[in-house]
């Protein structure tokens, strides 16, 4: 994107999708029988701090189904309600390459449908090496459909992940980057930019990161705090007080803003379901909140990729201007 095409603005996945489909493009959920390695023990035990026991699939259709059943089924729902034939299967739920190499293969080659033009598949930076690449590099080639991993990171800052009880660091999520890269692969990171542990300096350098590593596309999610976690039991006992909204619109900004223009935006702002939350969003709906964003952007002057000015040697003397 050019600098007079993101004022005031980002580079939204809807519009990547249009432009690199054609058509429009929903994602289709799938739920597989897959956990963790900080849940069953090998790395640890209950799961990051704000995990619920769905995981990230609260969304989705029961892993008793079928990945072609599932796909079919939501394609059917969203095809007739958005008018749209092309899709993307979205392994969502935990960590998706965390199972047998061979079980892998077998559920990644059911969602090879004929309308769908992507497959995304969540996981951990842990939980991915390069026979599993090897495999997704050959159906990208052989189906020719695209194929992002999509990785939770959700912060840089060592001490934070520590505390979130990720059971990784930073170092193994840019080795994970660094091979999906060597496949031709893309890579999207997941990010909460409003971790109360976290400075707004972290939230900045979180997006030089990703940036200086050429991930291809960002899901940034506001912090939500489920009942029956350990984050919900710091949450009840003061020990931990999620940041204001007002911080939390500065701080998606100033992500942005450092953010390489070329990387696309999945998502501003995460959501959760309602029934089991103690803190989202503020009471507020995301709707509002993005408004919000947008308003201050454009009253501010703001777009992504403003202060994207520090890769490639940029103090060098005499270089660059």
């Amino acid at each position: 994107m050019k600098q007079n095409e993101i004022k005031f603005a980002y580079n939204r996945f809807s519009e990547y999708l249009k432009k690199r489909y054609g058509a429009k493009v929903y994602k289709l959920p799938v739920c597989i029988p897959v956990t963790c390695p900080n849940r069953d023990g090998r790395k640890g035990s209950g799961g990051c701090i704000f995990c619920g026991e769905e995981g990230a699939g609260f969304e989705t259709l029961p892993e008793t189904l079928g990945v072609r059943q599932q796909l079919e089924q939501n394609a059917q729902y969203i095809g007739e309600n958005y008018k749209s034939n092309r899709f993307i299967a979205y392994f969502q739920n935990y960590s998706n390459t965390y199972l047998a190499l061979d079980k892998f293969k077998m559920y990644i080659s059911e969602a090879c449908l004929g309308n769908i033009v992507a497959i995304y598949i969540s996981t951990r930076p842990d939980c991915i090496n390069d026979q599993y690449l090897e495999f997704l590099s050959d159906i990208k080639k052989e189906k020719g459909i695209d194929i992002v991993v999509e990785l939770g990171l959700q912060t840089v800052n060592y001490r934070s992940l520590a505390l979130l009880n990720r059971g990784h660091g930073l170092a193994e999520f840019i080795d994970a980057v660094l091979r999906i890269k060597n496949h031709e692969l893309e890579t999207c990171a997941h990010y909460i930019v409003d971790l109360p542990m976290d400075t707004m300096s972290d939230v900045a350098e979180g997006a030089r990161v990703l940036s200086a590593l050429g991930v291809r596309q960002v899901k940034c999610h506001s912090l939500y705090i489920l009942e029956n976690t350990v984050l919900g039991g710091m949450f009840k006992r003061n020990e931990i007080v999620p940041v204001t909204m007002d911080e939390y619109i500065e701080r998606i900004i100033i992500f942005l803003e450092y953010l390489d223009p070329e990387i696309t935006v999945q998502r501003l702002i995460g959501r959760a379901p309602q029934e089991k939350t103690l803190f989202c969003s503020w009471n507020t709906s995301w709707r509002k909140i993005y408004d919000m964003t947008m308003e201050r952007m454009k009253t501010e002057q703001r777009y992504q990729g403003r202060l994207f000015n520090y890769l490639n040697g940029r103090t060098c003397m005499g270089g660059f201007q």
